[in-house]
């Protein structure tokens, strides 16, 4: 790595090596783009180096591998170790004994591998400096600049950032963001690993489904297992505990159980992916999901008390439980609630970059990442060629787009749309959607069954109009990057039961103009012709593949699944 005493004008964020690789570049503090590298690669969760990502960033700003100042990656090795040290506490408790060497071996040995990836970047980037971002720092930049306000709290909770799994800062400056780290909760007290070992329990694939958990626990009854998760994650004047008993300290090798016997012994065995769900799985969903809800609110009360802010940036992977960030605004602890478009660690590539730039001499102010979504790649002017899909067929749609696919929705179609730059983070936000009526009789059964292939209780999010929000939903904000779960209205109730889960909730996406043009000129033109101001938006992709990021992935997703069309870039394209 070749040092340099100028300050870095081009910072590559980068997360890579780990889960859901995705590259960021800052030119002169301005962003140039991002995206996911599975958005590109097709392999959803890549943890592979983003080099499809980097490779489209470079060319975006006209720049090679040797321009380059710095690389700002999303880990710091040193920290690892100082948990290997502190991992021999463990010996002192006859409950974590067992898994004393067990875990300092382990953090030992990420600490090198780490080392060796910061290497690895270097060869890579000749004449950049590579600076390792403590990851919690990299996650509160990325929400707190993603909001635009000046001053906020920020409550990063995930399942692991070298040791830290919680952190309250203080987030200032909007041109130049800084986060201040205030109170810190280190493993193993992880509300990350808990939801993602019994996510695994369940059957389902930890840090993917998740959100499967989730709309499960709408299901079932929290009661019968209430009193366990109160035990098992034990909230703290300053945060919370996790009780070793039921979930034994993370051992960052393959081969140890995250539940323990007893948690077993109190609730059930695990699920089979194979296996049908009974009523024990949707009770067991329901209880986590309770306690994860209860342990978020207290955090964010934590964060009020020692911030004194009104406002609120949440991030990290627990930020995507948009149940507990709709609790949070419920019980009215801040003015305002914000979540960043890609609060996952994907989004810490932003995150990164943004603190290597403003701690550089340059302070040149950060621009392009405030209220931003739509940061990848755009294909507007490719020439479409539907060889290798002989079954579809396409025509180019004139001025009036918007009402003629408003129309087509309005019909009972579903439709894919396939427009603009790709979105940032996990939910497609009208640029790689698909849409279709909420008013359809048997819509959301249609697309589980058909287009999406997932289990049928999972629900569909609507996208409203941001000024007739306020009819349907309780929320009382904005939700401009479908994070939040609101309560609905009557109204909603009685004209769009489909968009309503079984909690009596939806995750919603607030459409204003400024945002999406296109998609709010859809909404009003359905407003139009129905009388709602609301469609079902769920992302085009099917289930175990990413959000379709390239023109050849969604034409695959409507070659393959029960889609009706797709309207890519003004092309109205059928089978």
């Amino acid at each position: 790595m070749a040092a340099t005493n100028r300050a870095p004008s081009v910072v590559l964020g980068m997360c890579s090596f780990t889960h859901d690789s995705s590259a960021a570049l800052l030119v002169d503090g301005e962003l140039i783009g991002f995206v996911e590298e599975e958005r590109l690669s097709q392999q959803k969760h890549t943890k592979d180096y983003p080099h499809h990502a980097v490779e489209w960033l470079l060319e975006e700003a006209g720049l090679t591998a040797a321009d380059i100042d710095a690389v700002a990656y999303n880990f710091q090795p040193a920290r690892y170790l100082a948990e290997s040290l502190a991992a021999l506490r463990l010996a002192l408790s006859p409950a974590t004994r067992d898994r004393t060497l067990a875990r300092a071996r382990g953090f030992a040995k990420v600490t090198l591998r780490t080392q060796q990836r910061t290497r690895a970047l270097g060869r890579r980037f000749p004449s950049a400096r590579v600076i390792p971002v403590l990851h919690h720092q990299a996650h509160q930049l990325a929400a707190f600049a993603a909001s635009g306000w000046n001053e906020s709290a920020v409550l990063v909770v995930d399942s692991l950032g070298e040791r830290q799994t919680t952190t309250i800062a203080r987030g200032q400056d909007a041109l130049h963001p800084s986060a201040r780290t205030l109170e810190a909760i280190n493993d193993p007290a992880s509300l990350g690993y808990v939801y993602g070992a019994v996510t695994e329990h369940l059957g389902w694939r930890r840090g993917d489904e998740e959100g499967t958990v989730m709309a499960l626990a709408a299901l079932g009854d929290p009661e019968r297992f209430r009193h366990l998760f109160a035990r098992a994650v034990r909230t703290t004047p300053t945060g919370f505990m996790v009780d070793p008993g039921y979930f034994p300290p993370r051992v960052l090798t393959s081969g140890y159980p995250r539940t323990s016997r007893h948690f077993i012994t109190e609730t059930c065995p695990e699920r089979h992916p194979s296996e049908p769900l009974q009523d024990v799985h949707r009770d067991l969903a329901a209880a986590l999901q309770e306690r994860t809800e209860q342990v978020m609110v207290h955090l964010a009360r934590r964060a009020r008390v020692i911030t004194r802010s009104r406002r609120l940036c949440v991030g990290g992977g627990v930020a995507t439980n948009c149940v507990s960030v709709g609790r949070i605004i419920e019980e009215s602890i801040f003015d305002e609630v914000f979540v960043p478009p890609a609060p996952g660690d994907a989004g810490t590539a932003i995150g990164a970059a943004i603190a290597v730039h403003t701690g550089s001499r340059g302070r040149r102010p950060v621009s392009g990442v405030a209220r931003a979504c739509y940061l990848g790649p755009s294909f507007q002017d490719q020439a479409l060629d539907l060889t290798p899909w002989p079954d579809l067929q396409q025509k180019t749609l004139g001025l009036e787009t918007a009402d003629f696919l408003a129309d087509q929705l309005a019909h009972g179609m579903i439709v894919g749309l396939f427009q603009g730059q790709v979105e940032a983070g996990p939910r497609a936000l009208g640029n790689r959607s698909i849409l279709a009526s909420p008013l359809e009789p048997g819509v959301v059964e249609r697309l589980n069954a058909t287009v999406k292939f997932r289990e049928p209780f999972r629900p569909f999010a609507p996208m409203v109009l941001a000024e007739r929000a306020g009819e349907f939903f309780t929320l009382g904000q904005e939700a401009p990057y479908m994070s939040m779960a609101s309560g609905v209205t009557d109204k909603a109730r009685e004209r769009v039961p489909a968009i309503v889960h079984a909690n009596g909730t939806s995750r919603l996406q607030t459409v204003s103009r400024t945002q999406n043009v296109f998609m709010h000129d859809v909404l009003s033109a359905f407003a139009r012709l129905t009388g709602v101001p609301v469609l079902i938006n769920t992302s085009l992709n099917v289930k175990g593949k990413p959000i379709c990021g390239t023109p050849e992935m969604a034409l695959d997703c409507l070659a393959n699944s029960g889609l009706d069309a797709l309207l890519l870039e003004g092309r109205w394209i059928t089978k």
